[in-house]
């Protein structure tokens, strides 16, 4: 059985939305992935230090019949062709990221994943592209998107781009 699925995609470096492109294109021609749509780009300011480039941020929706553990799986092996370096910093600059966001209504919390992504509901450079492809979205123990949709996090995100990835 398929359940739906929204990733979050960012990038600093090695030219960002190419980056991004590469990562929806992996996503696309993946045999077990059925790709539905992806949201705008968005220019967003770095969580963490902020003495690093602006991230580029975007939020894929598909379907899968892979359990989370597998996607997480497919998720990492995309960021390592693409040359993500795994340096234990946290909120440092990446060429990519791929975030598994909502598996469904699902609430996963193992040693490899927690689902829905912890901190969603607080950092607009995910809730901006989520609710472009979906304002109807629950997130499973925190409630309608829409009660998240603040304007301070509107401090985030820079601006929303007219790039097609």
């Amino acid at each position: 059985m398929s359940v739906r699925v929204f990733l979050g995609l960012g990038s600093n470096l090695d030219n960002p939305l190419k980056q991004l492109k590469r990562a929806v294109s992996a996503l696309r021609e993946h045999s077990q992935i059925e790709f539905i749509r992806v949201s705008s780009a968005y220019l967003t300011k770095p969580m963490g230090p902020e003495d690093q480039a602006d991230y580029y941020n975007a939020v894929v929706e598909l379907s899968t019949a892979l359990s989370a553990e597998a996607l997480l799986v497919v998720t990492q092996s995309i960021e390592q062709q693409q040359g993500r370096k795994y340096n234990g910093k946290r909120w440092h600059e990446r060429i990519i990221d791929l975030d598994i966001l909502l598996y469904g209504d699902e609430r996963i919390d193992s040693d490899n994943l927690i689902v829905p992504h912890p901190g969603l509901h607080e950092r607009g450079f995910v809730l901006f592209p989520l609710y472009e492809l979906d304002k109807n979205i629950n997130i499973p123990g925190k409630g309608s998107i829409d009660q998240f949709m603040q304007s301070e996090l509107t401090g985030e995100v820079l601006r929303k781009l007219d790039t097609v990835l």
